[in-house]
């Protein structure tokens, strides 16, 4: 580009330069005493002079637009971390064994998104996105269905056309296997819906309207039963979402919150931008929609404008005397929060967050956070979906920035890149793993860490990859998928789509949406660090 902006110089210059007097015009200067033909000359001379200065001021004027468009593009950037992760320094190397298989649906491998331990029943639970929730026994061996959120008699409807949508996340309320409490019985699942007809209790103010997100609660009589004996489900919010992508989120109570905590009881909900990309409607830094934000409430209360939940007075907007900011809001300015979880050390709250078209992000989450979308993309102030600024990196000191982030363009990863995660082990039955905190990209089923207790200050410098090992030589998931594809008799996947999961007794589980298989990490391999 800017070697044709000074080629269109060079041009304008040969077009335009002063052309010498007629020799005639030298003659008569020279020769004809008369006044009129004085005059006619010198008219000439300070025409001819006058657009030689117009024409060196236009020439200028390109020039500054000429190096203006190359300073713009030497900061513009669609790949800021040019030096790859490294494939093979402090690569560590973890066992693992085959843990459950969880049933096809309609045909194909379960799209498999989150499991939850729920220890008051002792048993885990995972979904498969387009509907189906299923328990699985702690050793891993009785793998039953729980409930169907799609199932005909219920009315969801649940829209999981598509990648991205389905049943998001589900949570397990902390008082489900208390009687006589008010959460005893009570799960929530965040789904998509192709049922549109209830009004919304948010709009985006734009888009497309394709379809809605709803927050479910069920509650079931008997929760230790084998299969949901409760009623039909009691919608607490409902989004309009302008676009079909990226509409929804991980959703958690905080684990670590006891009975009597400010925290417990309280349900996270991650709700994304409302898709398309680059946040057309910038929804990420408005406070006073849902779209983009972390959402704390109490799904329990009644306090919300709709009064089907509640809001927290301690969430950091809802006591701020400004009717315009949201209540709801505990953190704001993300696109795609898919996942976030606690240190169970510490009590500091990760969330891994997708990036556009080049930063993935790991970021810390306090209350009242902004993480900066769509300003900023990670580290980076984002220009548009061509690439991100390299100038004042990190520069607004009121922006909670990445703890750690990669760039999309890097031989590890496939034509798309996305972040997941994120665990941090505080275990010590895998000590390679002690004290890592644990992401990935999903779709090539990359597993990373950083060191937890001294985190990076962003970029991707500090990240060091993990290989699964059960004997065969390390492999990257997408390799094991592949291979248990082929004795499945499916073709090989082109994606992993790998989530993370913890499980009882600090167990780390890995998921995916194309062979069935959750995979348990287990003690036995030696580090490389």
């Amino acid at each position: 580009m800017a070697s044709a902006s000074l080629s269109s110089v060079r041009v304008l210059v040969n077009s335009r330069a002063p052309r010498p007097l007629p020799i005639a015009c030298c003659k008569t200067v020279a020769h004809d005493s008369g006044a009129r033909q004085w005059r006619r000359t010198a008219a000439l001379v300070r025409r001819e002079w006058l657009r030689y200065k117009t024409t060196m001021h236009v020439i200028r004027v390109a020039l500054v637009g000429c190096l203006i468009s190359v300073a713009v593009l030497a900061q513009r950037t669609a790949d800021p971390f040019p030096t790859p992760i490294p494939t093979t320094e402090g690569v560590i190397q973890v066992r693992f064994v085959e843990f459950a298989s969880i049933p096809d649906v309609g045909g194909e491998a379960a799209r498999m998104m989150l499991l939850v331990d729920e220890p008051g029943t002792s048993r885990l639970f995972v979904n498969d996105m387009r509907g189906p929730l299923f328990t699985i026994s702690y050793d891993g061996s009785a793998v039953t269905q729980y409930l169907d959120v799609n199932a005909a008699h219920w009315g969801v409807r649940v829209e999981s056309s598509g990648r991205e949508r389905g049943v998001q996340s589900f949570a397990i309320h902390p008082q489900f296997d208390e009687p006589g409490t008010p959460g005893f019985g009570k799960l929530y699942a965040w789904t998509d819906t192709s049922n549109t007809a209830p009004a919304p209790d948010f709009a985006p103010g734009g888009g497309n309207g394709t379809h809605a997100t709803v927050l479910l609660e069920w509650t079931a009589r008997t929760p230790a039963a084998a299969a949901y004996d409760g009623g039909p489900p009691r919608e607490l919010l409902r989004l309009e979402q302008p676009f079909g992508n990226h509409n929804g989120g991980h959703i958690s109570f905080n684990p670590l919150a006891s009975q009597g905590a400010a925290d417990y009881g309280l349900l996270y909900i991650g709700a994304a931008d409302g898709g398309s990309g680059g946040d057309p409607l910038g929804v990420g830094q408005n406070l006073s929609l849902p779209y983009g934000k972390v959402l704390r409430i109490d799904p329990l209360g009644t306090n919300s404008a709709n009064g089907r939940y509640g809001i927290p007075a301690a969430n950091p907007f809802a006591g701020d005397g400004d009717g315009a900011t949201l209540g709801e809001i505990y953190a704001y300015g993300v696109r795609n929060p898919q996942r976030f979880g606690w240190d169970s050390r510490n009590g500091n709250m990760f969330l891994a967050d997708i990036g556009q078209d080049a930063v993935e992000e790991v970021s810390l989450v306090t209350a009242g956070a902004n993480l900066g979308w769509n300003t900023w993309e990670g580290s980076f102030g984002y220009l548009d979906r061509r690439g991100v600024s390299l100038t004042n990196q990190r520069g607004d000191p009121s922006v909670t920035y990445p703890v750690v982030e990669y760039g999309q363009v890097d031989s590890l990863f496939q034509e798309q890149a996305a972040v997941t995660g994120v665990h941090a082990y505080r275990g010590d039955a895998i000590p390679q793993l002690a004290n890592l905190l644990l992401f990935g990209d999903f779709p090539s089923g990359e597993i990373f860490y950083v060191q937890a207790d001294a985190l990076p200050n962003g970029g991707q410098e500090a990240i060091r990859r993990i290989l699964l090992n059960d004997g065969g030589g390390p492999k990257t998931l997408l390799e094991l998928i592949r291979e248990k594809n082929v004795e499945q008799g499916r073709a090989p996947a082109s994606r992993a789509d790998l989530r993370f999961a913890a499980g009882p007794d600090d167990r780390v589980f890995l998921l995916n949406k194309h062979d069935g298989t959750i995979r348990l990490l287990v003690p036995g391999a030696t580090a490389s660090r």
